[in-house]
């Protein structure tokens, strides 16, 4: 089996790694948090009925934590041709830190965190790492998703 030479010089991942998308801003209304657990089918007061989760410690309905999945997401562009058509979602890891509450104005901008090359059964592939960072109207930061997408 002939060995392929690598595609990624580390001058390409310097050019790459930290770009920026830019922000987006997501308005999370009651009406969306509840169609997004009804579609999920999950009960939970805290995100279908505004009168219990007002006597909640929240103070009124928040979002379930996979809500932000549904935000549509930019990500940065790598800005070099690569060679590789195929696409595969590598999955995806979540941090929360604050609920995401109706009436919050989310800003999500994303970051191409890291790039490597490695060998696989199907030759050589991309892997690149992307972050997420979800702020609140407030400053405070919500949530961090963490995914990784893999070129082939």
């Amino acid at each position: 089996m002939p060995t392929q030479s690598p595609f990624l010089s580390e001058e390409m991942r310097t050019q790459a790694v930290g770009l920026q998308s830019e922000p987006l801003v997501l308005e999370v209304e009651k009406g969306a948090i509840i169609r997004f657990a009804q579609a999920i089918e999950d009960p939970n007061p805290l995100w279908n009925d505004e009168a219990a989760a007002r006597q909640s410690r929240h103070g009124g309905m928040i979002a379930p934590p996979t809500f932000l999945r549904s935000a549509p997401v930019q990500r940065p562009e790598l800005p070099f041709p690569v060679p590789f058509e195929k696409l595969l979602d590598g999955g995806s890891e979540w941090e929360y830190f604050q609920p995401v509450c109706a009436g919050d104005r989310i800003t999500l901008s994303t970051t191409m965190e890291s790039l490597n090359e490695r060998s696989g059964r199907l030759g050589a592939m991309l892997f690149i790492v992307y972050a997420t960072e979800y702020t609140n109207q407030d400053g405070q930061q919500v949530a961090i998703q963490r995914n990784t997408i893999i070129r082939y």
